[in-house]
C-alpha cells in the first residue's frame, strides 16, 4: 500500500515537469531562439507556478480532469498530448501498468493491484489479468477514437478525446469541454463510451468472450444501469425550468449525470447561462454530488466510493436490521454479487464498506472547511464548494467555476491535490503511508 501511495504521488511530481519545463522555456525564450518554442499564452504561463503544474499532473494521473488551463486549445500540442496520455495511463493505473510489464507471478503483484482499489481478477495470475485489462483498454480506446472521428471530430481531437473518454478522465483539447461542439451527435457517441468506462473490466472480458449475460448477471452493472436511468430522469426534471424546452433539458441533464456517475467529467453545461452548472438549481447540483460520490463499478476506470460499496451498505443495513425481527437462533446470511456471506463475513464486509465511506466523508468535510475559510461566500455558495470538492475527490472533473489558477487559492489547490490523490487510491493506502511517515518521524513517541 505504501508503495502504491508514494508511487502515485512521485509519478504526479515527475509528471508535472513537462508542464513546468515547457512553460518556463516559452516564458524565458519568447522569440524561440531558432527553436520550435511555443508562444507564452496565458494558459501556458500558469504552469510556471510549480503548484499549478503539480495540480495538472495529479489531475491527469488520477483521471480527475479539473484543470488550471484557462483555454486548453492555446496549449502547445506537446502538452495537449501529455495531458491526454497521463489520463489514459492513469485510467487503468500506473502501478497496474508496471505490474503488467515488470512483475513476476506471485511477487507481490496482488498487493499492488489491490492497493489501486481493484479486487476482481480475470485470470488466476494477477499479471495475466492486468495484461488482459490493457488489451481490452487498447481495443476500446481504438473504437472510441474511430467513433468520435466518424461523428465529425478532426483526427487530433478524436484521438485525444477518445483517450480521455474511455479512461473516464475528462481532459479536453478545446476550451469549454464537449459543450464547445454543441453537437447532439458527438454527445450521443460519448454517452456509451463513458458508460463503457464505468463498467468493470471482468464484465467487458465476458462480453468479448461472447457471454452477453455478463451485462445482466453482474450486480454492479445492473445497479449502474438502474442508477443511470433513475438519476438521469430525476436530474432532467430538476433542470427543466432552466431550459427553453423539455428536450433541451433532457439533453443536458442526461449527459451531465452520466458524466458524473462514470467519473468522466466531460461537460456540456457550460457558459453562457442558463447552460452553466453555476446557475443550475441547488437540488440539481446536489444530485450530481450524489452521483460523483457514489461513482461507477469497482474494477472500472471510474472514481467515487464505487457501486459495490453502496450495494454493501444498503444490503448490510438491511442485514443488521434483520437481527431485530428474528430470534437469536436464526442463521443470518447475506447474498451479494453471487456470494453468500455468513454471520461473520457479512458484518466484516459491511464494516469495511462503512469505514471507507466514513473516511471518504471525513476528508470531504475537511476540504469543505478549508475552502469555506478561504473562498468568498458571496461569490461561491456552499453547494458550489461542495460540488467542486466532490468532483476532485471523486476524480470526476466537472466544475461549477471554482477551479482555476486565480479563482482557487493556494490552500484550495493543496486540498484538491490531496483529495485527488486520496480519491484515486481510496484512502486506506494514504493513511497507511501517513501513519508510517509520522511514526518514523517520532510523532507517536
Amino acid at each position: 500500500m505504501m508503495i502504491a501511495a508514494t508511487g502515485w504521488f512521485a509519478i504526479a511530481v515527475f509528471g508535472s515537469l513537462p508542464f513546468l519545463t515547457i512553460a518556463w522555456i516559452a516564458t524565458l525564450t519568447p522569440g524561440g531562439l531558432g527553436l520550435a518554442t511555443p508562444s507564452p499564452t496565458e494558459s501556458l504561463t500558469v504552469f510556471t507556478n510549480p503548484l499549478n503544474a503539480l495540480f495538472e499532473s495529479m489531475s491527469g494521473f488520477t483521471g480527475t480532469g479539473l484543470t488550471m488551463a484557462e483555454d486548453e486549445s492555446t496549449l502547445p500540442r506537446t502538452l495537449q498530448w501529455w495531458r491526454s496520455l497521463i489520463q489514459w495511463v492513469g485510467g487503468v493505473g500506473v502501478i497496474v501498468l508496471t505490474t503488467a510489464i515488470l512483475a513476476r507471478p506471485g511477487s507481490g503483484s496482488l498487493t499492488l493491484y489491490k492497493s489501486e482499489a481493484r479486487s476482481r481478477k480475470i485470470h488466476p495470475s494477477i499479471v495475466s489479468t492486468v495484461q488482459t485489462i490493457w488489451w481490452i483498454f487498447l481495443l476500446f480506446t481504438s473504437l472510441s477514437i474511430l467513433l468520435l472521428w466518424l461523428a465529425g471530430l478532426p483526427p487530433w481531437q478524436a484521438i485525444n478525446h477518445g483517450m480521455t473518454a474511455i479512461s473516464t478522465g475528462g481532459f479536453s483539447v478545446i476550451d469549454g469541454s464537449i459543450g464547445a461542439y454543441d453537437s447532439v451527435v458527438i454527445e450521443a457517441v460519448l454517452l456509451p463510451i463513458m458508460i463503457a468506462g464505468g463498467i468493470a473490466f471482468p464484465v467487458h472480458y465476458l462480453v468479448l468472450q461472447g457471454d452477453l449475460r455478463g451485462l445482466y448477471t453482474d450486480l454492479q452493472t445492473r445497479w449502474l444501469a438502474a442508477v443511470l436511468v433513475v438519476g438521469s430522469v430525476f436530474l432532467w426534471l430538476l433542470v427543466s425550468p432552466a431550459y427553453d424546452s423539455v428536450m433541451e433539458a433532457f439533453r443536458y441533464g442526461v449527459f451531465q449525470f452520466v458524466s458524473a456517475l462514470t467519473a468522466t467529467g466531460f461537460q456540456t453545461a457550460t457558459e453562457p447561462a442558463p447552460l452553466s452548472l453555476a446557475v443550475w438549481p441547488t437540488s440539481a447540483l446536489l444530485t450530481l454530488v450524489f452521483a460523483m460520490v457514489v461513482g461507477a463499478a469497482a474494477g472500472s476506470t471510474a472514481g467515487g466510493i464505487k457501486l459495490i460499496r453502496l450495494i454493501m451498505l444498503v444490503k448490510g443495513i438491511r442485514f443488521r436490521v434483520s437481527y431485530v425481527f428474528y430470534p437469536d437462533s436464526t442463521v443470518h446470511r447475506l447474498w451479494i454479487d453471487g456470494r453468500v456471506l455468513d454471520q461473520e463475513e457479512g458484518p466484516r464486509e459491511f464494516g469495511e464498506a462503512a469505514i471507507i465511506a466514513l473516511l471518504w466523508f471525513v476528508f470531504l468535510a475537511t476540504s469543505l472547511f478549508v475552502l469555506l475559510m478561504t473562498l468568498p461566500s458571496e461569490t461561491y455558495p456552499l453547494e458550489m464548494i461542495l460540488f467542486e470538492i466532490a468532483s476532485a475527490q471523486g476524480n470526476i472533473g466537472l466544475s461549477a467555476g471554482i477551479t482555476g489558477p486565480e479563482s482557487l487559492p493556494t490552500a484550495g489547490k493543496l486540498a484538491f491535490i490531496l483529495n485527488m490523490w486520496i480519491g484515486r487510491l481510496e484512502i486506506i493506502p494514504i493513511l497507511v503511508t501517513l501513519r508510517a511517515l509520522f511514526w518514523r518521524g517520532g510523532i507517536y513517541e
